[in-house]
């Protein structure tokens, strides 16, 4: 059957590794997911002219929901540009020095660079993006309005919510605060954080002032975190006072990196899990290999949603990241021991349905009523498609038919 206003039909693909399905799309929303046969044949895109309907041939491929990037820095990539050797200091202060040094040679913030850094996610299956976007005196909130016009450019493939970044302190550098501020005034989800203590040595100065722009506004706040053990514990009890006193809503407030909650004792790791999952404090993490991993049974059981992101990719801070979640979510799950199958088909829940609530408030399904955002893969299930991160055969990102082939870039031309 074919419904009113369909435009786009993904015949014979299989749900989240399910029976065959047609998936019937109207604009940038599925209206209908249906059974099928199983469809045949060489997998292509073919037009139905009479009735105006897009058909693609599925041919029984694994179908996922759009891959979501819970925390990400387009702004600031030298992807697609000749290689930029590593340089400066390492260590985050001397990375912060050599970005700034660095970036005005390199067009960062820019147009074209966000934009290459969400087509090169886009054609791995990322339809959705939480951005972390410098603010600074240095580039005040140029790099928030040209992540805003690349979006723009790519017709809403890709859904970006804006987090206002202080990469080089908040209290540090006098001013930043108002930025943050105009920031959220202009629109921006969020504001962020650094360290507040080893970057500004002020933490309960820190995160007064954010809170106090999060409660003016009613924007979000997303914290980078990368203090260990007890100095990061101590910061989240204090983010946790925050969101209890103030009555922020769940969802609104995010740790990221969050290293301290694998540092401390399991009884203590158990508290504060238990505090962030009654105030709704969730967590990102881009399941870095020198590290332990968040603790996924730990977070379920407790209730704390938690979500995955890229980090940067090739830019002033580290040449190395392409932008592919779904090759995160495996490292994760590498990393952390992940072996059986419910877990490792948690994971690719999480990269996917379950990590759109760090963008949006609708439901991020093969649904009916869900925006138009699905992945097709050449595998057997959704742990298989995880543990052989295998190439992406077609997305449709807000009902548009992206060709990962055709949107692929080289970087070194």
């Amino acid at each position: 059957m074919l419904h009113d206003d369909v435009d786009l039909v993904l015949r014979s693909v299989r749900p989240w590794g399910g029976d065959p399905a047609d998936v019937h799309i109207a604009g940038d929303r599925i209206v209908a997911v249906e059974p099928s046969g199983v469809g045949g044949g060489v997998r292509s895109v073919g037009s139905i002219a009479a009735a105006g309907v897009t058909v693609v041939d599925g041919s029984g491929l694994l179908a996922l929901p759009g891959l979501v990037n819970a925390h990400a820095h387009v702004d600031k990539s030298w992807w697609g540009r000749p290689w930029e050797s590593y340089g400066g200091e390492g260590g985050t202060q001397g990375r912060i020095a050599h970005e700034r040094a660095r970036r005005d040679a390199l067009g960062i913030p820019g147009v074209d660079v966000a934009t290459r850094v969400l087509r090169e996610g886009l054609r791995t299956g990322t339809t959705r993006v939480r951005t972390h976007v410098d603010v600074d005196l240095g580039v005040g909130l140029r790099g928030v309005h040209a992540v805003q016009a690349a979006a723009e450019a790519l017709d809403g493939a890709v859904e970006v919510s804006i987090v206002a970044f202080p990469q080089d302190g908040v209290l540090r550098r006098p001013g930043v605060l108002d930025l943050l501020r105009q920031a959220a005034l202009a629109g921006v989800a969020h504001v962020g954080g650094l360290d507040p203590s080893l970057i500004d040595r002020d933490p309960v100065g820190q995160l007064d002032g954010l809170f106090a722009i999060a409660a003016d506004t009613g924007c979000g706040i997303d914290l980078h975190l990368h203090e260990p053990a007890d100095l990061g514990a101590f910061a989240i009890d204090l983010v946790l006072d925050r969101v209890e006193r103030d009555g922020i809503a769940p969802g609104k407030v995010n740790i990221a990196h969050g290293f301290a909650v694998v540092d401390v004792d399991p009884v203590r790791r158990r508290d504060l899990l238990e505090r962030m999952a009654g105030l709704g404090v969730t967590m990102t993490t881009v399941a870095p290999l020198r590290m332990r991993q968040l603790p996924l049974h730990e977070f379920d059981e407790a209730g704390v949603r938690f979500g995955f992101g890229t980090d940067g990719i090739r830019d002033l801070w580290s040449p190395y990241g392409d932008g592919d979640l779904l090759g995160i979510a495996w490292q994760y799950a590498r990393a952390g021991g992940v072996v059986r199958d419910e877990d490792l088909r948690r994971v690719v829940e999480i990269a996917s349905r379950d990590g759109a609530a760090f963008v949006t408030d609708e439901v991020h399904d093969l649904v009916p009523g869900a925006r138009a955002d699905v992945v097709l893969v050449d595998a057997e299930n959704p742990m298989d498609a995880l543990v052989r991160r295998v190439p992406r055969a077609l997305v449709v990102a807000g009902g548009q038919v992206i060709d990962p082939v055709a949107l692929e870039q080289h970087p070194w031309e």
